[in-house]
């Protein structure tokens, strides 16, 4: 009886010693599955960071990072403008007057060309309507010389788009019109002084801009702008008239 009662005894432990060791095992295995649970959450985080700094590294151009190396010659260089498959391909200068750079070029040496301009009242942030830009009209086919070939509209048809490029965007603008213009005199009353224009206080002085450029344009483009659009203009001397001026008019279309 007494082997009996010992064996029975000996059995329920061993019976117990298994239960527990089959628990401590499958404890084991779910921190087991834990872990490698954690760790391909951590690495599909890791590959998705890592999708998204691609997508970020394609949106930086070769010209953006020209221009960003560029900057550290002249802090006033604030963008690059061209027009494709034109002589328009210049650095664009902002300084604190709209005198120095009509002078100067972008390294700071005296030029009788000068630079291509920002009007120094622009201001970036948050950013103003209209991006006013000055360059001289030389004889000599340098600077803003080459805008005059847009008083054909064929030439437009050719050239309709402009690329303006920061160290922060790469975008393109679409023009609207091309027109002929003059500083007025203080005197003249009803008159479009368009060199005033560069930032819209509400929507009527935007739509006042954009239509008087439309009304003025020595052709239909057949593009408009809607308020809050971004605007891009072109300015340099004409000398049809006494302190004439050639304008272009673009907006932001990427």
């Amino acid at each position: 009886m007494r082997k009996n009662k010992h064996s029975k005894s000996k059995n329920t432990v061993t019976k117990r010693n298994l239960i527990v060791i089959i628990i401590l095992m499958i404890i084991i295995l779910c921190m087991i599955a834990y872990f490698y649970y954690n760790k391909n959450k951590k690495q599909n985080i890791l590959d998705s960071q890592t999708i998204d700094t691609s997508q970020i590294t394609e949106n930086i151009t070769e010209r953006m990072l020209k221009l960003k190396e560029l900057k550290k010659e002249n802090e006033d260089i604030i963008g690059w403008l061209e027009i494709p498959y034109t002589n328009i391909n210049f650095p664009v200068m902002q300084g604190t007057d709209n005198q120095y750079y009509m002078t100067h070029t972008y390294k700071k040496e005296n030029s009788k060309d000068g630079s291509i301009f920002l009007d120094k009242d622009y201001n970036w942030n948050p950013p103003s309507s209209n991006l006013l830009l000055y360059g001289h009209n030389n004889k000599n086919g340098n600077m803003f010389q080459g805008l005059l070939e847009y008083k054909q509209e064929s030439y437009y048809k050719e050239h309709p788009t402009i690329k303006f490029t920061t160290v922060s965007e790469d975008s393109e603008y679409e023009i609207l019109s091309v027109f002929l213009s003059r500083v007025y005199y203080k005197n003249e009353n009803d008159v479009f002084r368009y060199y005033y224009f560069i930032n819209a206080e509400n929507e009527e002085q935007y739509n006042y801009y954009i239509e008087e450029g439309k009304k003025a344009s020595l052709y239909d483009t057949g593009k408009t702008a809607t308020y809050g659009e971004q605007l891009l203009t072109l300015s340099t001397c004409e000398y049809s008239q006494e302190d004439g001026r050639f304008v272009i008019v673009a907006k932001k279309i990427k």
